[in-house]
């Protein structure tokens, strides 16, 4: 009866997510039900000591037995901040409002959606099939990275990479997309930080799981990052321009 019994508990536990899914998307719609003040804090913290903040992951699964979010409010305010920020590339750089209205979209989409599906995704594949440690006997309940968690440190993950590359960027920008070698390297070095700060908290995300081993895997692509820097800034290539060019080709 034991082994019978914990393989309910297990697929009780695995089949939560899939059901914690629509309730999370219907109070996307519901401000009344979010709690705006802890995320403000939860995007503080991640930029000063994330550590607090997956501190406070571990309370959260204690008291909701999940460790995903149940309050969509950091979506949501990541989402409206970036579309802000997004604008306000627009209305310095762009040269009409239907090309802006795309612009925004499509950033919103591709560079936090999207992305945040496919890269929640792998790192979902990979910490299921290959990082959680053997159960040392049949009658432990089996854990598993439940996909809104995943999802949860591409977003905290997230926060501070636009702060850097979209806020403090935006500053910057007249300097960063000048041509020669100096806003050449300030913009390599600014990417180079922000990329590595984001893989830096996805692998405190996936540390803080007891029952993950080999999460220094997380830290691997920092690796590559500062080995790609130096080149990039030989090889003259400036990440800002380019960027920027894309969707403002007319007005640099």
């Amino acid at each position: 009866m034991l082994p019978t019994s914990s393989k309910v508990r297990s697929s009780s536990s695995a089949s939560r997510p899939n059901s914690m899914l629509p309730q999370y998307l219907r109070r996307i719609v519901k401000w009344q039900q979010m709690d705006i003040e802890y995320t403000f804090w939860q995007m503080l913290h991640l930029c000063t000591s994330p550590k607090v903040v997956y501190q406070h992951t571990k309370y959260h699964k204690q008291t909701k037995n999940q460790w995903a979010r149940d309050d969509p409010a950091f979506v949501v305010i990541c989402s409206l901040l970036l579309a802000i920020s997004t604008l306000a590339y627009c209305a310095a750089y762009d040269h009409s409002a239907a090309h802006a209205v795309f612009v925004v979209i499509s950033v919103l989409i591709f560079h936090f959606l999207v992305s945040g599906v496919v890269l929640a995704t792998c790192c979902w594949f990979l910490t299921n099939a290959y990082l959680r440690e053997e159960a040392p006997n049949s009658h432990v309940v089996e854990q598993r990275v439940e996909w809104l968690y995943a999802f949860d440190v591409h977003c905290n993950s997230f926060f501070p990479l636009f702060v850097m590359l979209y806020v403090i960027h935006y500053f910057l920008s007249p300097l960063l997309v000048a041509h020669g070698l100096i806003p050449t390297l300030l913009s390599n070095m600014l990417f180079m930080v922000a990329a590595s700060y984001y893989h830096y908290l996805n692998f405190l995300g996936y540390d803080v799981l007891p029952f993950l081993e080999r999460t220094t895997f997380f830290l691997y692509p920092i690796g590559i990052v500062i080995v790609l820097s130096p080149i990039l800034i030989l090889s003259g290539f400036n990440p800002s321009r380019y960027f920027m060019n894309v969707y403002f080709s007319q007005r640099l």
